[in-house]
């Protein structure tokens, strides 16, 4: 195993004057002594102390007299000193790696050109434009070594200001639970994904406001350098240009007669002849689910007829979306069956002394995995096990709800759609929810949340059913289990070998 330790070179010098690294270029495996400067070697302390006074005494540092061991890191460690990465244009020309940066900066300004981002014009009175800088980054492979240089000219953003340079920066982007749940929808019905990048996206938004900005570093147009760009497109580093470029994708879509999702507003769908098609937008990454191969290409080359498109095939590795090293050779799988959404709520009432709220968890599955998950403190005290309980059901069910509209605006998901199944462990939340009583001596908090529970189970967007504790999968998100209950309950949950 290899460790990558990437640090600022202040710290790297400090880490250094203690820790030598070792000289990969030796040929000697043995590390060497390690002596601090400010230490004096045996030999001459020793004749040093021979010409100390009695005034000195109390001056003399006082010496370790433990035996100096030499340090040296094992076989299993590699220490990485990363801090290359230029600044400035002028540093990435001056850099070794020059010619890819020229190569990186030259590809950035072939797009923003390409793309009408700006015009040079004269500056107006009384205007003072927005400043722009250049971005450099390696992007690297799993193994550490460089699979690309990229290069990015940036907006300023924290000089723009609000009223002026931008009104409204809001913009939608997808949720990782509809990543989740539309992946395994493919796996139940057969559907094919693939996926498209979409280059420099936050240059496609049109502006609607009057910008201007410094004419880049390295590209000042000779003779005009007292004129700014006036911008026609948006750039990164605004801070309207997420929302931008959500509305110019939008408009794209919906004109060529996809339908936005009510629940996220991220996802589109196409349907008609038996055929269909889903698209799902997180910032510049384009997921696409088809009946078949033709209408897949043919969404394909509609985008790329409206944007810069890269064709990134089946879908392998979604949004760069890895799993944090404990379970690195596990996935979640997507068998398609059951092909109808179950919940598990749970939640463990206050088991420490020093704890004042209870801890909340849920687990929703489809297809044969889970798409939606939580652990969570309790935002309100409880004062008792069935008032935690219910407080995480409650919770839990406004996630079923949101769930229960995202597939209902899928064409592909056959309607009606049932009502979910919430399994709970306790049957006083269930008697209490199922009886039309109010006899609850608990705060209003807690009554407004069974209230709430009662009505969507009265209109059929949930019901309840009792489940035993070692079978509840929400069991493991609200407290520490022996390894034998977790790894069931991951099984469960649809985590298999990769």
């Amino acid at each position: 195993m290899h460790v990558g330790t990437i640090m600022e070179s202040r710290d790297a010098t400090f880490f250094e004057s203690f820790f030598p690294m070792k000289d990969t270029h030796s040929s000697s495996s043995q590390p060497s002594e390690i002596i601090p400067s400010s230490i004096t070697p045996p030999e001459q302390t020793k004749h040093t102390h021979e010409h100390v006074t009695k005034e000195d005494v109390s001056e003399t540092p006082r010496r370790s007299k433990r035996q100096r061991m030499a340090k040296s890191f094992s076989d299993d460690f590699t220490v990485y000193h990363v801090d290359d990465t230029p600044k400035s244009i002028s540093e990435a020309y001056a850099s070794p790696d020059a010619d890819y940066w020229k190569e990186a900066v030259g590809s950035e300004m072939d797009s923003i050109i390409a793309n009408g981002t700006w015009e040079v014009t004269e500056r107006p009175y009384g205007c003072k434009p927005v400043g722009c800088k250049w971005m450099f980054k390696k992007k690297l492979r799993p193994d550490g070594t460089i699979e690309k240089y990229k290069a990015r000219l940036v907006a300023k953003r924290y000089t723009q200001k609000e009223g002026e340079d931008f009104f409204n920066t809001y913009s939608s982007v997808a949720r990782l639970t509809t990543i989740r749940v539309l992946p395994s929808l493919a796996a139940s019905h057969g559907l094919l994904v693939h996926q498209m990048d979409v280059k420099t996206d936050f240059l496609n938004g049109e502006l609607d406001e009057e910008i201007y900005m410094d004419q880049p570093d390295g590209f000042v147009v000779e003779g005009q350098e007292g004129k700014v760009c006036k911008l026609l497109k948006s750039l990164y580093g605004l801070k309207q240009a997420p929302k931008q470029w959500h509305e110019k994708f939008d408009k794209t879509l919906t004109s060529a007669g996809f339908a936005v999702n009510e629940a996220d507003k991220c996802v589109y769908h196409r349907h008609g002849g038996g055929e269909g098609v889903i698209l799902c937008l997180y910032v510049d990454d384009i997921l696409i689910f088809g009946t078949d191969l033709e209408v897949i290409n043919e969404v394909k080359s509609f985008l790329s007829q409206n944007f810069d498109m890269k064709d990134l095939g089946v879908a392998d590795v979604i949004l760069n979306i890895k799993l944090i090293r404990g379970t690195i050779e596990l996935g979640l799988h997507y068998t398609g069956y059951p092909a109808v959404l179950e919940g598990y709520s749970d939640s463990n009432w206050i088991s420490d002394v020093d704890e004042i709220k209870a801890t909340s968890g849920y687990v929703f599955t489809l297809g044969g995995g889970a798409v939606s998950w939580r652990s969570y403190k309790q935002i309100i005290l409880t004062r008792s096990t069935m008032e935690a309980e219910l407080t995480a059901l409650d919770t839990a069910n406004v996630e079923a709800e949101w769930l229960r509209d995202l597939l209902m605006d899928l064409p592909i998901v056959e309607k009606p759609i049932p009502a979910i199944l919430m399994n709970c462990d306790n049957q006083t939340v269930i008697v209490k929810v199922n009886s039309s009583k109010d006899n609850m001596k608990s705060s209003r908090h807690v009554k407004r949340r069974l209230k709430s529970v009662r009505k969507l189970r009265n209109s059929g967007v949930i019901t309840l059913d009792y489940i035993q504790t070692a079978r509840n999968l929400a069991d493991p998100f609200t407290k520490g289990l022996s390894r034998n209950v977790i790894d069931n309950a991951s099984k469960e949950m649809g985590l298999r070998p990769m």
